[in-house]
């Protein structure tokens, strides 16, 4: 069975894209198979990974509306051995057409059952909002979700409306929703700001924290506009190195052997 995380935020701006492309993509460097959902209209993990959302036929829209397999869609990035079942601009149409239908907020997790024995890993990036298709985003999370936070003045603002919206699931549609870990990021070690956030974080959510901190950093940055992940772009950034820990840390936490890389 995949494990299945989903990484929220209704603020923009916090590296939610990133870490979803990032993490999966060191996932898989170190030996797992795996899927990144692009569930965001705006198909920002879809560009991140070198795919045109222009030119995409079919992926998370019709999987979600039910019009055909997700299996049939996903395309998949030998050289980063990672897999992607793409966004487009077509998706936005789904919150309206999934609002009469019967049992609309577990779409996505019913369309996610037949790759579950084909993925170790699958990571649904969710828009930057509390709708309905970040609401089928949680519903389909069933080891969890990831909880990107920036390091930076109001990091907090709206993580307690967040809390409250992944309680409100829990205890209407799906008993077992936890919180796996909050990711800090856009950290920068010289401010007393970023130690300041870092400190009232790890208070808000004790033992929820990973220890793995993002840096601000240009080449995580950049990375994007080349379809490039920071493991292929700049290896050697400190992006990379912290995306690498925070992989490890996961795998670890899950259970899973790490391989050694030669």
């Amino acid at each position: 069975m995949a494990r299945i995380y989903t990484l929220v935020n209704q603020k923009g701006g916090v590296g939610k894209t990133t870490t979803a492309i990032n993490l999966g993509a060191y996932l898989a460097y170190y030996g797992q198979r795996v899927l990144i959902v692009d569930l965001d209209p705006q198909a920002n993990a879809t560009s991140c990974l070198g795919v045109d959302k222009r030119t995409v036929k079919g992926g998370t829209y019709d999987a979600i509306i039910g019009a055909s397999a997700a299996g049939s869609h996903i395309l998949h990035n030998p050289r980063l051995k990672l897999s992607l079942l793409p966004s487009s601009t077509a998706l936005a149409g789904a919150e309206v057409e999934l609002v009469p239908e019967l049992a609309r907020e577990t779409r996505l997790r019913e369309a996610l059952k037949p790759l579950n024995d084909r993925y170790d890993y699958i990571l649904i990036d969710c828009p930057p909002s509390l709708g309905l298709l970040t609401l089928n985003g949680l519903v389909a999370a069933r080891e969890g979700v990831l909880i990107p936070v920036q390091c930076e003045y109001l990091a907090l603002e709206g993580v307690g409306q967040l809390t409250n919206t992944i309680n409100r699931v829990r205890s209407a549609v799906f008993p077992d929703l936890t919180i796996r870990g909050v990711v800090l990021t856009m950290y920068e070690r010289r401010t007393k700001l970023s130690n300041d956030v870092v400190e009232e974080v790890r208070r808000h959510f004790p033992d929820r924290v990973f220890e793995s901190i993002v840096p601000r950093s240009v080449r995580l940055a950049e990375a994007p506009s080349y379809g490039q992940p920071i493991s292929l772009y700049s290896p050697d950034s400190t992006g990379a190195r912290a995306y690498e820990a925070l992989a490890r840390e996961v795998l670890e936490g899950d259970g899973v052997k790490i391989p050694i890389i030669e």
